[in-house]
């Protein structure tokens, strides 16, 4: 009889994304068990996209219900595990309450001591590790103990887009040249990360534009109000301003059809290397959000930093990082014009 084993990573897309490594190595411990992504609707298109998670938990949908049926839900899963990669003392509460049989956590939330069995000694904030390293040590109650070296978990770190791209869209790709790159911009982090500045952004679709390539903008539609006047200022260097009109399973299918885009560190840059494509991330060397613990993981997947001696001065200032706005864009346009071509 095959097992089912529940996974929870109830935060943000690239956390989610780097936690896919989890579902694959229980596919690879566990051939024929049943994996469930429990996470928040935002991320569900991730968890389709993904090819080792079977089934999908939403959380905003289950904490609509009396708690009866929450517990309900999760009894129905008769699943062996529950792993809390993300802990949520609510999620874990209703997890003993369901009385599946093994649920593990992490030893330095008080909580899990209340409601999970199954403890792990880890320390996420002074490790050397990446974060899809630590998110696989979790997985050492049921048989893994050793960490894979980061070459062996990117390849666990898999999507691929389920729906077809828009006919609009596919008129905005449908020129291709021989040599010609369509590279997406994420200028934005929505705060989750270091930023490398408009003006570099800039001068980078400028460079990219007077090679001969074709520049794409993504973001949020709150993010496209706030570069409204970035976007007017560089619309000659532009093919398209994206930003405010993809939900997630078109920007999905989007960055699939193109060669690669550059961000910070973010949700979009993971979708990207997790798909496929050229995944250039720009990051500061202050820990712990520097590339060795939150880098880009994929066959091509890459990152920039500038060598600051004093990186850890721009703690203080996280808006006026210096380390990152340090990185030249020509710099980050000639890598990006060494890209090898994916189609």
């Amino acid at each position: 009889m095959s097992q089912t084993f529940l996974i929870s990573r109830t935060d943000a897309i690239g956390d989610v994304v780097l936690t896919l490594p989890v579902a694959g190595q229980l596919k690879r411990m566990f051939p024929n068990c049943r994996v469930v992504f429990i996470g928040r609707t935002y991320t569900a298109p991730i968890a389709a996209a993904c090819p080792w998670v079977d089934d999908f938990l939403n959380l905003d949908d289950l904490l609509k219900q009396p708690e009866a049926a929450q517990v309900a839900t999760l009894q129905a899963f008769a699943a062996s595990a529950i792993v809390h990669v993300f802990p949520n003392k609510t999620l874990a509460r209703l997890a003993k309450k369901a009385k599946i049989p093994v649920r593990i956590g992490t030893r330095n939330r008080w909580q899990h001591w209340l409601t999970c069995n199954r403890l792990v000694a880890l320390s996420r904030r002074h490790s050397s590790l990446h974060e899809a390293q630590l998110n696989l040590q979790l997985l050492q109650p049921l048989g893994f103990a050793a960490v894979p070296a980061l070459v062996e978990v990117a390849k666990l770190v898999r999507l691929h887009s389920l729906e077809s791209l828009s006919a609009p869209l596919q008129a905005l790709l449908r020129d291709r040249r021989p040599g010609r790159l369509n590279v997406i911009l994420h200028p934005r982090s929505r705060g989750s990360a270091r930023e490398w500045g408009l003006d570099n952004f800039g001068q980078l679709a400028r460079l990219l534009h007077q090679a001969g390539h074709r520049v794409f903008v993504t973001g949020t539609a709150a993010e496209g109000e706030e570069l409204a006047d970035w976007l007017q200022q560089n619309a000659a260097f532009l093919a398209a301003d994206l930003t405010g009109k993809l939900g997630l399973p078109q920007f999905l299918a989007f960055i699939a059809a193109t060669d690669g885009l550059v961000a910070g560190s973010t949700g979009p840059l993971h979708l990207a290397a997790a798909l496929g494509r050229h995944a250039l991330g720009l990051y500061p060397l202050i820990r712990p959000m520097h590339p060795g613990r939150w880098g880009p993981l994929g066959e091509h997947a890459d990152y920039m930093v500038f060598e600051e001696p004093n990186c850890e001065a721009c703690r203080t200032q996280p808006a006026a990082c210096r380390c990152i706005r340090a990185i030249e864009p020509v710099a980050v346009a000639a890598r990006v014009l060494a890209w090898p071509p994916l189609f």
